[in-house]
């Protein structure tokens, strides 16, 4: 086993396998590097995230997989949706979320709420500082992701600061809107 193996099976522990908010037929895991095409695939398929390339998951399910993951299909393992994440340098007990999607025929059934509760856990529970609050950029025009966060706040009686993050005009294609810039927190435990 290599040392990046090695690593990687440190970052999935069993205790993730099952998670009770999630779907009768899925389970959240740390994911795989096996995942990042399926991953690419559902970021794509989303029709609102900004697509990063293929490799950027592929890199993203090696070096980030602690602080991400993937609810899977308890049939054949498949990714059925992702959160990924990390936790931001300056703010050692924030946990940035980059990306959710879930695939189209798992939406409707609260799967990004139980990712995200599952991941926040998690990372909480396994980061040697713990984590009190979250940040993340939404676009003004995606509902389900400014309703998924305000709804965790709510559940975790916390807080939410909001403010642009990075303008429209920052970007490099023209037409982006700007990343609003989601800080939750202190969080309940």
């Amino acid at each position: 086993m290599t040392a990046a193996q090695a690593d990687l099976a440190r970052a999935r522990p069993a205790s993730l396998r099952e998670f009770p908010e999630m779907p009768e037929d899925l389970t959240l895991d740390v994911p795989r590097v096996e995942d990042g095409a399926a991953i690419w695939r559902i970021a794509r398929d989303s029709g609102t995230l900004d697509l990063n390339s293929s490799y950027s998951y592929l890199l993203w399910c090696r070096d980030f997989a602690a602080t991400s993951a993937v609810a899977r299909r308890t049939g054949d393992g498949e990714p059925a949706g992702f959160i990924t994440g990390y936790v931001r340098p300056a703010r050692p007990r924030t946990l940035v979320v980059w990306q959710v999607a879930v695939d189209r025929p798992h939406r409707g059934r609260g799967l990004a709420a139980a990712l995200l509760e599952g991941l926040v856990t998690r990372v909480a529970r396994e980061s040697e500082s713990g984590i009190d609050g979250i940040e993340t950029t939404v676009t003004p025009g995606n509902t389900a992701s400014n309703r998924l966060f305000a709804s965790f706040a709510e559940r975790h009686r916390a807080p939410v600061e909001r403010e642009v993050l990075f303008h429209g005009g920052l970007f490099p294609e023209t037409g982006h809107d700007p990343e609003v810039l989601h800080r939750i927190g202190p969080l309940a435990h």
